[in-house]
């Protein structure tokens, strides 16, 4: 009898397991397929640009850079631009010359790398944009710094700036040791002035990567200290899981799987379509950090750590908010570090449309007398006010205090977004309805209506913030962390 009801457990648990292999397989069949059905991949997801830089790039210094980044644009002009099909010869395609979306439209051509000089500069200024953006995305801010005596470099890193097709092999290692030849250039020039680093989404992460590289290696110039915009300190665990659909389309032949977003190239200066291996890149440079910051920790060598600045929304879609404190600021002793968080819109009638409230936890931190840094809430004054204030506490204190700000909430405006921080009101391409005049197309104030899916912008694109409505706020903050003193108006406006 025993014999018999374990052959039929046996039986039933085989069957089981096949059905379950069986249903797995189907499920996995039809995501490949949904995938594969996506559109067709153009000129600019295959085209192999083989004078990018490299970790393993025999470059000694900043110009070598730079030269390498001159045949690499070179490369571009004939592997994409000259070579695009009748079909994409679209107003507003970046890859075709002359249309709104064109980089060259705007001088320069805020893709490549660029250098701000200064006379007897007061410091230097490390710009770092994130995953698919380009130098464009912190230009205004290293204007407003150059402006007032920093030397600024903005460095475009490996992958960036040419076509997606740069981010389907990238190594976050090569976009390092970028980021060290840059660092080195910029010591040369400022001589015994000090350097800071400012770092937007990923370019937080590679600033905080340097930072604590530094620590370890004397050899290395040493940060006074790093401002982080939307930094990439963590991510989700699933970016690690979809590499292996890269993996399994490059097995079986299908090049769609190596991309998690196939759309038109509208942005001159940021990717629409993203590659699988961005994503993973990201999360094993965010894994590097930990390891580095748990390693030092131990060792009691956090203590050399510069002062952080960071600026974070509340609600961003792209990073973890929670991170940035508890994989980071927390973790780090007590110094002149700062956290300004961007809260939503708590007008009573966006209030009444919230799915979840994202500061939800906030209360404990301002509570905590025992943060080793300081927090700052930019906020609603009121439900019926549009009107801002930051809320403030210092570290190591209870209470904190209410300062009201000559700002206010938009018309229209619930939340920032991961994209919108860095980039002003006026700025001419992501601006609102105070934008700059562009020399091409505008993004920051699209909101046309109709029916889905017959234009070339996605409708969730349009509706997603480009611009920071509290910018001036974040700059000033910006340069008084910077120790510098300067009004910010004597700032240039850039083309």
């Amino acid at each position: 009898m025993k014999g018999i009801l374990f052959n039929s457990t046996k039986r039933i648990l085989k069957t089981l397991l096949i059905g379950f292999v069986s249903a797995a397989v189907v499920l996995i069949a039809m995501f490949i397929i949904r995938l594969d059905s996506r559109p067709d991949l153009k000129l600019w997801h295959k085209a192999e640009l083989d004078a990018e830089f490299t970790a393993e790039s025999a470059l000694k210094t900043f110009d070598e850079y730079l030269a390498l980044e001159k045949r690499l644009f070179a490369q571009l002009e004939q592997k994409v631009y000259d070579c695009i099909q009748p079909e994409d010869r679209r107003l507003i395609n970046r890859y075709h010359k002359n249309s709104l979306s064109d980089p060259d439209r705007w001088t320069p051509n805020w893709n490549r790398s660029f250098e701000l000089s200064a006379d007897n500069p007061r410091a230097g200024v490390l710009l770092l944009h994130g995953m698919s953006d380009s130098p464009y995305s912190l230009r205004n801010l290293g204007q407003s710094l150059n402006a007032i005596g920093a030397w600024i470099v903005g460095l475009r890193l490996p992958g960036h700036g040419t076509a997606p097709s740069g981010l389907v092999d990238v190594e976050w290692v090569d976009m390092a040791a970028a980021v060290q030849l840059a660092v080195r250039h910029l010591s040369e020039k400022i001589g015994n002035k000090p350097l800071y680093i400012v770092g937007y989404s990923n370019g937080g992460a590679l600033a905080v990567h340097y930072t604590l590289l530094s620590l370890e290696d004397s050899t290395l110039t040493q940060v006074k200290g790093i401002v982080l915009i939307s930094p990439a300190i963590g991510v989700s665990r699933l970016a690690a899981l979809a590499v292996w659909q890269a993996r399994i389309g490059h097995l079986i032949g299908l090049d769609k799987l190596a991309w998690n977003s196939i759309l038109p190239e509208y942005d001159p200066f940021k990717y629409q379509s993203f590659a699988v291996n961005a994503g993973d890149q990201v999360y094993r440079l965010t894994a590097n950090i930990r390891m580095h910051i748990g390693k030092l920790r131990a060792a009691g060598n956090l203590q050399r750590f510069p002062p952080v600045l960071a600026f974070q929304s509340l609600a961003d879609a792209t990073v973890s908010t929670k991170a940035v404190i508890d994989g980071l600021l927390a973790k780090l002793p007590k110094g002149e570090h700062a956290l300004v968080l961007f809260d939503i819109n708590r007008t009573s009638e966006t209030k009444q449309l919230l799915i979840k409230d994202p500061g939800t936890g906030m209360q404990a931190a301002f509570s905590n007398p025992n943060l080793s840094f300081s927090i700052s809430l930019v906020t609603s004054q009121s439900e019926k006010k549009s009107k801002v204030v930051v809320r403030h506490k210092g570290q190591g204190e209870s209470d904190s205090t209410l300062t009201p700000l000559d700002l206010n909430w938009p018309d229209g405006l619930y939340s920032l977004s991961h994209v919108a921080l860095p980039f002003s009101p006026d700025d001419p391409l992501y601006g609102g309805p105070d934008a700059g005049e562009s020399p091409g197309i505008n993004l920051g104030n699209i909101a046309l209506r109709g029916e889905r899916g017959v234009l070339q912008i996605p409708d969730a694109d349009m509706l997603r913030l480009k611009w920071n409505p509290f910018y001036p706020y974040m700059e000033q903050r910006m340069i008084e962390f910077l120790n510098f003193k300067g009004d910010i108006s004597q700032a240039k406006t850039m083309p």
